[in-house]
């Protein structure tokens, strides 16, 4: 009920701070929220060169800001992100126009993110938009949303991380077999094999991610981000089994200090945790605390 309630109202809602004016991409914040929309509808949100500059920016101002914990990266107007605009392309080539070969060509694609970032899919999210969302750690996609690696019938090759990251997230011999053909993957597909971590009713994505990023913002923070800086070293940087060990524990031992003692005082004294609750918010929470108005 939650996620059905808040899609149509979410963004009119009095607490929704408007972040950024551009046209191709909208950022809004909703108290340690930021939410980031790439607004080309009619172009199903295919990103050209100033879109790409804009989400680049998005980014690197999430990062920056020590207030918001979270960060969802959508899309408006029923689609995610259809890729790169190829016409952009096609157009530039015809008129002798040299476009700047930036590394990352979809903006923000090649950053690694110190904070958690959750990828809210509805429509089309392919080629490039694909590899937007696996710069993402959490997918959550609508039932009839399409993903897939479509520019491999255009000839254009996976250079925003779509070969490094998908490999880790699905396993090689699913990521070469959507690699190497290029099909549709249905929103059943793509939770089957791991490519996204939940699937909801048409309509509803925003309020899903919306209550994921809301549980998130609930735990201990240093702590979340920790584990968090463990399971990419591990997955990406580590040389050995033992390096990833060294590292974790190298990197957690200090957050036992700052947070763990402090949680487990808790537990003791007043049994926050218990019977396996997470404290988190309730599906009403957001509308109760502030109670905010429709404007």
């Amino acid at each position: 009920m939650f996620c059905k309630l808040l899609r149509p109202t979410f963004f009119n809602f009095a607490g929704v701070q408007r972040m950024s004016n551009s046209t191709f991409v909208i950022t809004e914040k909703l108290e340690e929220i930021t939410i980031i929309s790439i607004n080309r509808p009619n172009k199903r949100n295919c990103v050209n060169h100033e879109t790409s500059r804009l989400l680049l920016q998005a980014f690197q101002d999430f990062e920056k800001d020590n207030t918001s914990k979270v960060a969802i990266l959508c899309g408006k107007g029923g689609n995610f992100c259809a890729g790169y605009d190829l016409k952009e392309v096609s157009n530039a080539i015809s008129d002798g126009t040299q476009l700047p070969l930036v590394k990352g060509p979809m903006g923000p694609s090649l950053l690694v993110p110190s904070k958690p970032t959750i990828a809210a899919i509805d429509g089309y999210a392919v080629g490039g938009g694909l590899e937007l969302a696996l710069l993402c750690d959490l997918r959550v996609c609508e039932e009839n949303s399409v993903m897939g690696v479509f520019n491999r019938r255009f000839g254009v090759p996976l250079i925003d991380g779509g070969s490094v990251r998908l490999p880790k997230i699905v396993g090689l011999t699913r990521a070469l077999d959507l690699i190497l053909t290029g099909r549709q993957v249905s929103a059943k597909e793509a939770l089957e094999i791991g490519l996204v971590n939940s699937v909801s009713e048409v309509g509803t994505v925003m309020g899903v991610a919306m209550s994921l990023a809301l549980s998130l913002t609930k735990f201990p923070e240093e702590c979340l981000l920790a584990d968090r800086r463990s399971t990419y070293y591990s997955v990406f940087e580590a040389n050995s089994i033992e390096d990833a060990f060294k590292f974790e524990y190298e990197n957690g031992i200090p957050i036992v200090a700052k947070e763990g003692i402090e949680g487990a005082r808790k537990f003791a004294e007043s049994g926050v945790g218990k019977h396996g609750k997470f404290n988190l918010h309730s599906p009403n929470e957001l509308f109760e605390r502030k109670k905010p108005k429709l404007v």
